[in-house]
């Protein structure tokens, strides 16, 4: 037995040890299989981690979970079961998400591993002095009378050499009945590490805003507001945290809402980012048009409106009304935000009225077919902002004097003159905005709006600008922050973006006074409330947490009983998740 044991803790520290080495090397690699029944994945740092909800650990770790069934196994599995049991463990064909171990496996994997860091385990063939793997964790299944959902271990190192093992244990319940004692914590923290005393700190999670399905055809986006507060010490539990906290809002906004303010111009740039894509290509997937009528039909009717009015005239007027009118749905905070300009040049109007109404390249040539011919003609003369670099906009100066270049509308031409009218018309909607509302000046915007690279490049960078905008706009909308903290919120987006590229799924974080938010959170139910004790060592704690969802995501059992949920349940209202983490030492003397 026991050389059987000793065997195991050699063969699974060499295996752990080996992924850790590749790792170092920068081999990504796949999770591995360990004696057929458990899944192994190195978690690099900054990687998704499961344990975040529970620890706010973001550090490389190990996590084993089980291993996932093959096809086979799953149907004789399920015939073996009742239907309720293989509907909600092993349905075929879905994604039912990390899989736990028993407990009691979870345990023998933690004792191999602490075997084979003990230093006086001299028997064990392993490299001396042992070299300290990344903390393990293992995904457990609850099956014990404390309900035990993770099982841990870290070294403890001192002057490089390993000194001990930290044991973590992690309970999690759907309990609406908790009850929980400060005070009881902190002496049960004191009894159990053998200390005189204990500090405890405090950390809680608002979710200011998540959207909603707007029905069953658009799905929830992934946009997310939430406010992180710390603080200590902690006073009792569920504590308000207090105006001396540190703050930090977490903004994640996916660009293309259909309610938000903005998806007027986010389909404009979305037509922006198929004429790019096709002239790197060759082949555009035009999208579906907004206008009944064709497109060349629609420009037509535009030069002729043009020409009666000599020139330019008053041909904005049309458009701006219309945009207005669409406008005035939604909150009057969020149409002064963001009003469409009324100086729209003739390129512009263009640029609004062939996005949506073209839907092939031969609209395209047909449309500057008729352009360029008006222009040759002097029938229009139309008036152009300054500082415009497109073909069109050298085409309309030329025609000033009566000589104009001969353009052949051939192959990429005709969709690099659509895409460069409309960079140059979102850029100045950028502008518009960014200066108006005193959030950024043209030099902290020059990288997103300078002609000097090429074309596809200008194109990341406007979407970046769009989606700093998006991230403005939802803030606005929704949490009402004062100018001073808008101002901070577009300058670190600006800056972040001037060195990552577009990631519509970053989160933004920003420091903030709690005086500057408490209306906000003072008088909400926190998403999450937490409470760390310690006493000095940093990895030797205590926490206690409260959630309005499960923190862990491998227990079906810890789903809310939904026929006590409302229809927008809080914290109160809906059954909360009650979370623990304990920990012992054991020392290698």
């Amino acid at each position: 037995m026991w050389s059987r044991m000793n065997r195991a803790a050699e063969d699974f520290y060499t295996r752990l040890l080996q992924e850790v080495d590749e790792e170092k090397k920068g081999i990504c690699k796949d999770p591995f299989i360990y004696e057929a029944d458990v899944q192994v994945q190195l978690i690099s740092k900054g990687q998704p981690n499961p344990l975040k909800n529970i620890l706010n650990e973001n550090d490389v770790v190990f996590i084993l979970e089980r291993a996932p069934l093959e096809k086979e196994e799953t149907s004789h599995v399920e015939e073996l079961q009742s239907e309720e049991t293989a509907i909600s463990d092993f349905s075929t064909g879905e994604n039912v998400g990390p899989l736990a171990l028993p407990v009691g496996r979870g345990r023998q994997l933690i004792g191999l591993y602490t075997m084979a860091h003990n230093p006086h385990m001299t028997h064990l063939r392993i490299s001396r002095p042992v070299t300290a793997l990344p903390p393990l964790w293992v995904r457990c299944d609850s099956s014990d009378p404390e309900g035990t959902c993770w099982l841990g271990a870290e070294p403890i190192t001192t002057n490089n050499s390993i000194a001990g093992i930290i044991l973590y244990m992690v309970s999690c319940k759907a309990d609406k009945n908790y009850s929980v004692n400060l005070e009881d914590l902190k002496n049960s923290h004191k009894k159990r590490h053998h200390l005189s005393t204990a500090t405890a700190r405090g950390f809680a999670q608002y979710e200011l805003l998540k959207s909603t399905a707007l029905d069953d055809i658009v799905p929830a986006s992934q946009t997310t507001v939430t406010l992180d507060i710390s603080w200590n010490p902690v006073d009792e539990i569920l504590q308000i945290p207090p105006l001396s906290s540190n703050a930090t809002l977490n903004i994640k906004v996916e660009p293309g809402d259909p309610r938000s303010p903005l998806n007027h111009l986010h389909r404009e740039l979305k037509f922006l980012l198929v004429l790019a894509d096709g002239l790197r290509t060759g082949v555009t997937e035009w999208p579906a048009p907004l206008e009944a009528k064709p497109a060349v039909e629609i420009v037509q009717e535009f030069l002729n409106d043009l020409n009666k009015l000599d020139g330019f005239g008053d041909s904005t007027k049309k458009d701006t009304e219309t945009v207005k009118h669409d406008s005035a749905a939604f909150d009057r905070s969020i149409e002064c935000l963001f009003t469409v300009r009324c100086d729209l040049d003739f390129a512009e109007q263009l640029w609004c009225k062939m996005n949506s109404s073209v839907i092939s390249y031969q609209d395209l040539v047909k449309c500057f077919t008729l352009i360029i011919q008006s222009l040759q003609r002097g029938d229009i003369q139309p008036w152009l902002h300054s500082g415009s670099h497109s073909l069109l906009s050298k085409l309309i100066h030329q025609s000033y004097h009566g000589t104009m270049d001969t353009v052949s509308l051939s192959g990429t031409i005709p969709v690099q003159m659509l895409l460069e009218i409309g960079l140059d018309k979102l850029k100045k909607d950028y502008i518009s905005f960014f200066i108006g509302q005193e959030l950024a000046s043209l030099n902290h915007l020059e990288y997103f709006i300078s002609p000097s690279v090429d074309i596809q490049e200008q194109v990341c960078r406007v979407q970046k600008l769009h989606h700093v905008l998006e991230i403005l706009v939802s803030c606005k909308l929704f949490i009402k922050p004062q100018h001073e903290l808008l101002f901070s919120l577009t300058q670190s987006c600006i800056k972040y973006y001037k060195q990552n590229p577009f990631d519509e799924q970053h989160i933004f974080q920003l420091p903030v006074r709690p005086t500057a938010v408490k209306n906000l959170y003072q008088s909400e139910k926190p998403q999450k409330w937490r409470v760390e004790i310690n006493s000095g060592q940093k990895k030797v704690k205590t926490v206690w947490q409260l959630s309005d969802s499960p923190p862990v995501d491998h227990l079906n059992c810890h789903k809310p009983d939904f026929s006590e949920l409302t229809l927008n349940g809080s914290l109160e209202e809906r059954i909360p998740f009650t979370n623990m983490v304990t920990c012992s030492q054991v020392h290698f003397k």
